[in-house]
């Protein structure tokens, strides 16, 4: 059994703007191969990334861009099982790619917090961020570093692995399948508190901005895949989506007056993601299996 574990950190909300990125390889159980790198984003860097993993814009002066470490993380991840926790890496990595216009890798993908959410029933709803489960297995790690978080997330895994007694093969099918098969719940449900079986439920999502989705369709479309959408950011929040043209204005200024109380708010420490509108369409398209 082998997999590898990815993650990567962003320097502003476009998810494509990769700065750091991670890989740990594991073989039977054990952790066999890291490697992680800082990564020229070609893009401007926001304070409020910043304030998540300091990584700042000097760090990077001189690091590869990513077409020049491309060939490395498709050796890596290659037709193999890639794991993430989360589909942010995941759809971080698709962005970057197109950004470059580079072929896609082909692997299969794994989404740790899935499998934990299908082996602890008390981490079925809610308390299955990183952090929280690798506090849980007992595993320190330093959060909001791309090397850290990719091993963090292998290890999560081994341990989900050992829990439910079952192999890789099961949970690359396992995970496609409602959290409680014994649920009469639909998971094609769609509401705006959020569908329960959702991949995200838990998360509690806001929209600001020009969206280029009517607001109620795009709030069908977080409700379906578990965001509680609400109307305004407050110290529940957890997602705000932005509108794409809104994030590229003068580099991240003139911020709407929800934008600019998410970054308050994640500089005081509150665990906000901040994300383009496209970017949620694809992190939709992803958690529905549209991909």
């Amino acid at each position: 059994m082998q997999f590898v574990a990815i993650d990567v950190e962003t320097a502003n909300a476009d998810m494509g703007s990769i700065c750091q990125i991670g890989l740990a390889r594991f073989v039977d159980g054990e952790l066999v191969e890291e490697w992680g790198t800082l990564v020229d984003p070609d893009d401007y860097f926001d304070e409020v990334n910043i304030s998540i993993h300091g990584i700042e814009p000097r760090m990077v002066q001189g690091q590869p861009k990513l077409p020049q470490i491309a060939d490395r993380l498709r050796a890596t991840l290659e037709s193999t099982v890639s794991v993430c926790h989360t589909h942010f890496d995941r759809i971080a990595l698709a962005r970057a790619y197109g950004k470059y216009n580079l072929n896609p890798i082909s692997t299969t993908w794994l989404d740790a917090a899935r499998v934990v959410r299908r082996t602890w029933k008390e981490l079925a709803w809610k308390g299955y961020g990183l952090a929280n489960v690798c506090s849980r297995i007992g595993y320190e790690f330093q959060h909001h570093d791309a090397l850290e978080d990719a091993k963090a997330a292998g290890f999560v895994l081994l341990a989900a692995l050992r829990e439910s007694q079952q192999d890789l093969d099961h949970w690359c099918r396992r995970v496609n399948q409602p959290i409680d098969p014994a649920s009469s719940s639909s998971s094609n449900v769609v509401q705006r508190d959020g569908n329960p079986e959702g991949d995200l439920y838990g998360e509690v999502l806001v929209f600001t901005g020009a969206l280029e989705l009517p607001r109620s369709q795009a709030a069908d479309l977080a409700a379906s895949i578990g965001c509680q959408v609400a109307s305004g950011v407050t110290k529940k929040t957890t997602i705000l989506v932005v509108g794409d043209q809104d994030v590229t204005k003068l580099a991240g200024h003139e911020k709407s007056s929800k934008h600019r109380k998410a970054e308050q708010l994640v500089t005081e420490g509150h665990r906000i993601r901040i994300i383009r509108e496209s970017d949620f369409k694809s992190l939709v398209r992803t958690a529905r299996n549209e991909d």
